[in-house]
């Protein structure tokens, strides 16, 4: 199984308005990929204060999965999201493979 995790750090004045739309709008705009079978989202617990910061991972099948997500889905997924909150949060992406 592969892992997709996105951290995102966003800016308190708009975290409510963000977490809202990831759950209503974003993350399912993902899983409707078709790529993933299942994702998470999880608030970190030990970050400063004038920030929320949250981990969202997708899981997927195989590497492929997640390369074609890669190139055909996330360009357009990542685009909205930063026309929304534009200079409002910061996002660190990684990939994990389960062993």
């Amino acid at each position: 199984m592969i892992i997709y995790s996105v951290t995102i750090s966003i800016e308190n004045d708009i975290a409510q308005d963000w977490l809202k739309w990831m759950k209503e709008v974003h993350i399912p705009d993902v899983m409707r990929t078709g790529k993933f079978v299942k994702q998470n989202i999880f608030k970190l617990i030990s970050v400063a204060e004038e920030q929320n910061t949250y981990n969202i991972q997708y899981t997927c099948e195989t590497i492929e999965d997640y390369n074609d997500y890669e190139k055909n889905f996330a360009p357009k997924l990542q685009e909205e999201h930063k026309a929304r909150f534009k200079d409002k949060f910061v996002a660190i992406r990684t990939l994990l493979e389960s062993i």
